[in-house]
């Protein structure tokens, strides 16, 4: 053991040395050698878990035997901390299990505390770990509180309460925003196109975190049935979550049946998405999310050098909103509408005409999304009205086609399809959709679910971080941060003292 006295040193670590000379006189018994590896492996793990919990409590130990008494602390509001006391200490939950820190008091009558120790160690407020909130936000922000806090037991064998795990992701999603404000700008290559998208998904809320038109309108529904909602019938408990994307793709030009390929034709690969940038928020709605994707797109192309297309999927308001920020900033921006969109209306226009399985009714919304591909949206309208009165179908029987016939007609000024297909632009919202996907519905339909205004914010934007692929640089940022908010703002000029 004299190697191990060595290295933990003779007055200190005291308690940690004797753990781990009694796992090695466990490894050198009896008792070990009639198990398996796996049961050896357990049992390690926990022995691992407590040696780790002591070094860590034996190293606050010396820390505070070696704090020196510091003069002239002084509070952020200029009062000083004339009165030192010794003794005070506080519980902290750690990833290896609870130790306690022991720490002068710097005091003055009627103010609250001061301990430069906490500030040299960045301990969080709450009673948990740094190291804990990490874990509940990657595994709160992954599956429900409830395989959270079973993920961070198996994880580092210390029980964290659900209400805790929500508080912790709750506290590690603070600085999401500020994190993106202040980061570098992609590097892009030359000519590439500026692509914004935006798009919603609703989430199911508790009463009180409804927006208050869905309110009134969950307040004043009735269902016909007390089990199940019969068809139409909606239960009004859903905000929607607005998601945003900013991506650059580099032009790749098509034409229509480039894109409308048949079976025995070349596939000609699309743009492709680099350097996304994903936002999401449920507190807000449309506009300040649209506000936040333009505040992006501007630190790219600050300029406004580049194209600028925004893909939508045709919803009035997010359109306006679109066309608001580019009239505010000044910015040329040309609004695409989704063709899977499109497709969608065809296919039901489609109904109207043919038998269910009709192989026909695949051909004729191919010839149309290539009419409409070429520019001749207004055409392929009047001709689906043309020939649901030359069929003389009944007003309920035509619903579909005059539906698809309207859409084409008001939305003919966002489906220049011929200008997007010869810049090389993307005319799929694959990219948002697949957002909201992953983002929302992955994660907040969870049968039974109810989500509070600030959970389901908290673990939106954690998601987004972790799609982004910025989860450890955003977590180094978010410490930096929370020791300026937790402790440096507590001194007087945002300065901590150096302890001796």
């Amino acid at each position: 053991m004299n190697g191990t006295v060595g290295i933990l040193g003779d007055a200190n670590f005291c308690s940690s040395r004797e753990h781990f000379e009694s796992v090695v006189d466990f490894l050198d018994g009896e008792e070990a050698f009639v198990l398996d590896h796996g049961s050896l492996e357990a049992r390690l793990e926990v022995s691992s878990r407590e040696l780790f919990r002591r070094l860590f409590q034996d190293h606050l130990d010396l820390r505070a035997q070696r704090e020196a008494r510091v003069e002239g602390v002084v509070d952020s509001a200029g009062t000083p901390r004339d009165s030192i006391e010794v003794g005070h200490h506080r519980a902290l939950c750690t990833v290896f299990g609870e130790v306690r820190v022991r720490r002068f008091a710097y005091r003055q009558r009627g103010e609250e505390n001061l301990h430069l120790v906490d500030a040299s160690l960045n301990l969080p407020e709450e009673k948990h770990s740094h190291g804990l909130r990490r874990w509940s936000a990657i595994e709160a922000s992954r599956g429900s509180y409830d395989e959270a806090t079973a993920a961070i037991e198996r994880g580092t064998g210390q029980k964290v309460g659900k209400r805790q795990v929500e508080s912790l992701a709750e506290r590690g999603a603070s600085d999401v925003d500020a994190f993106y404000a202040e980061r570098s700008v992609p590097e892009c290559a030359p000519g590439d196109v500026l692509v914004l998208s935006v798009d919603g998904k609703g989430i199911v809320m508790r009463p009180e975190a409804l927006r208050g038109a869905t309110k009134k309108a969950a307040d004043d529904a009735s269902s016909k049935l007390k089990g199940r909602l019969s068809r139409g019938e909606k239960r009004g408990r859903k905000r929607m979550a607005e998601i945003g994307a900013v991506y650059d793709v580099t032009p790749v030009p098509r034409k229509p049946t480039d894109v409308m390929a048949s079976r025995d034709d070349e596939q000609v690969k699309g743009p492709e998405a680099n350097h996304k940038w994903l936002c999401a928020s449920v507190l807000e709605d449309a506009a300040p999310v649209i506000r936040d994707v333009f505040d992006e797109a501007e630190r790219r192309d600050p300029e406004h050098l580049r194209t600028w297309v925004a893909l939508v999927d045709g919803n009035n308001h997010q359109i306006d909103c679109i066309k608001a920020q580019a009239l505010k900033r000044k910015i040329n921006v040309t609004i695409i509408i989704d063709l899977i969109h499109v497709l969608e209306y065809l296919w039901t226009a489609t109904w109207c005409f043919f038998d269910e399985g009709d192989p026909r009714a695949e051909a004729w919304v191919r010839t149309r999304a290539l009419a409409i591909l070429d520019g001749g949206a207004r055409n392929v309208a009047a001709g689906i009205r043309r020939r649901a009165s030359s069929e003389g179908l009944m007003a309920s029987d035509r619903k579909g086609a005059d539906a698809c016939a309207r859409y084409l007609t008001n939305k003919a000024a966002y489906l220049d399809y011929p200008t997007a297909l010869a810049g090389g632009w993307p005319i799929a919202t694959g990219i948002i959709e697949g957002a909201c996907r992953h983002i929302v519905k992955d994660r907040f339909d969870v049968t039974g679910a109810r989500w509070s205004v600030d959970g389901a914010e908290a673990i939106l934007k954690l998601r987004v971080v972790r799609s982004n692929g910025d989860f450890d640089d955003y977590w180094r940022f978010h410490l930096f941060r929370e020791h300026e908010r937790v402790h440096r703002s507590r001194y007087a000029n945002n300065v901590i003292p150096r302890a001796a």
